[in-house]
């Protein structure tokens, strides 16, 4: 049976990770250089953790966070308001037919790495990874 090319069953397709990648690097560069005309967008020293492209590879999902985490909001409003021109400056350096839609979310990751490594330092779960269960050995 022939498989819907739109499907999402799988996960991204090799294509939607190598076009997010280099839409990453290259929305990266732009901030860097500080090419938008926006002086409180400038401000800010902002990572590029992840973009994730749609299968159509029209709208690209741009996970953000300013260093060290302050003014989270009010960067991600900039960069909001800015799109357009992030757009524009991020399709002058790929070779894509279409220029993708930007769209940007707070990226969450670095939270969930806090909130994993607080629970691992927790006495029970660490009491719990030194010393497994006496059925865990029995099974070896």
């Amino acid at each position: 049976m022939a498989q819907n090319r739109f499907s999402t069953g799988q996960g991204p397709s090799q294509r939607q990770l190598r076009v997010g990648e280099l839409i990453r690097r290259t929305l990266s560069d732009v901030l860097l250089r500080g090419d938008v005309h926006d002086p409180e967008l400038n401000r800010h020293s902002i990572t590029v953790g992840e973009v994730r492209a749609s299968p159509d590879l029209k709208v690209a999902t741009a996970y953000v966070l300013p260093l060290g985490g302050h003014d989270a909001e009010e960067a991600l409003q900039a960069l909001r308001r800015n799109a357009a021109e992030l757009r524009h400056l991020v399709a002058k350096g790929l070779t894509l037919k279409y220029a993708p839609q930007l769209r940007f979310q707070l990226d969450e990751t670095f939270d969930r790495l806090d909130d994993t490594r607080r629970m691992f330092a927790e006495e029970r779960v660490r009491r719990d990874i030194e010393n497994p269960d006496d059925d865990d050995r029995d099974d070896a």
